[in-house]
């Protein structure tokens, strides 16, 4: 039987940005290193007196009012949520991501120029073998009408709608089977949006305080605010979708299932990866090797480099 090597990546040198964040508005300034095998993704806040390491897994998920917040120790990163979708719509394994600052930068209010570092510096495969979350059996989370859940299948595959009863965001759907190309042209570039009649409530929260026209979709009751208008049609779902890449990238590793969301936020992303990770029968982790696939049922998915992967044979 031949061997199949599914090997981790990274960075093939460090990358920097500065920005601010969308809700502190605080500046800070973000620089991506290269990490080794099994190190995962990483942020780190050297602004501290000691940096202090914050892993980007479910369990440091300290809040997710509007956006995925990650904490350690008292030490909190904002807004993870377009970075890790970048890196995991680009296939990338291990980083170390550190800011000097509260949050990450909200650039443009998508995941285009986390997209555009990675692609400048580019990427470099390491001696190590990716594991998967293989997902197993239907799992599902609800929260009133609001929707998510994660089932079985061959890759993994995003489904998204949304219906906001507005004029201008109504029904919208969007589904596609994620590769790097797919992410990059379809979801990369999907901007965060908000509403005008919701900014000054947010802002006495203490949020969306670095919001403007620059970063964000901004719509009021039957218009857009931004003078170059939309990027897509459907925008605000593809942006949905990017949000929920970035929030299922903190299982840790890439999943191998089809990801389906209805009216979802953070908190429910959240709530998912949950409550797959409290029942071992949900999934099963597996290596990129051979497999028995009576056992796992599963072919692995795509990998980042657009190349197309044959079913694996027992």
């Amino acid at each position: 039987m031949p061997l199949f090597f599914d090997p981790q990546r990274t960075l093939s040198e460090p990358v920097s940005c500065k920005g601010i964040g969308l809700h502190s508005g605080a500046p800070v300034t973000l620089t991506l290193w290269p990490a080794p095998a099994n190190h995962g993704i990483v942020f780190v806040r050297t602004d501290t007196p000691c940096p202090v390491a914050i892993p980007a897994l479910s369990e440091y998920v300290v809040d997710t009012a509007l956006a995925t917040t990650l904490g350690k120790d008292g030490v909190k990163v904002g807004t993870v949520e377009h970075l890790l979708s970048a890196l995991a719509g680009l296939g990338i394994d291990n980083v170390r991501a550190e800011l000097d600052g509260p949050e990450v930068p909200v650039m443009d209010g998508s995941a285009a120029h986390f997209v555009e570092m990675v692609t400048r510096v580019g990427v470099r495969e390491l001696e190590e073998r990716r594991s998967y979350l293989v997902i197993k059996k239907p799992v599902t989370v609800t929260d009133g009408d609001k929707e998510a859940s994660l089932v079985p299948a061959r890759r993994f595959r995003v489904s998204c709608s949304i219906d906001f009863q507005h004029p201008l965001i109504s029904s919208q759907a969007f589904e596609l089977e994620l590769s790097d190309r797919g992410f990059s042209r379809e979801i990369s570039t999907a901007r965060t949006f908000g509403f005008v009649r919701d900014v000054e409530k947010l802002k006495k929260l203490g949020l969306a305080r670095g919001g403007s026209l620059e970063n964000a979709i901004v719509v009021d009751e039957s218009s857009i605010l931004n003078p170059d208008g939309l990027r897509f049609p459907d925008e605000f779902v593809r942006h949905k979708i990017l949000d929920a890449v970035g929030d299922v990238s903190l299982f840790g590793r890439p999943v191998i299932g089809h990801l389906k969301a209805f009216k979802t936020g953070h908190a429910l992303n959240h709530k998912l990866v949950q409550k797959v990770l409290a029942d071992p029968s949900c999934y099963e982790l597996v290596q990129g090797r051979p497999l028995d696939t009576e056992r796992a049922e599963l072919p692995l998915p795509e990998l980042a480099s657009g190349l197309d992967l044959e079913p694996l044979l027992a």
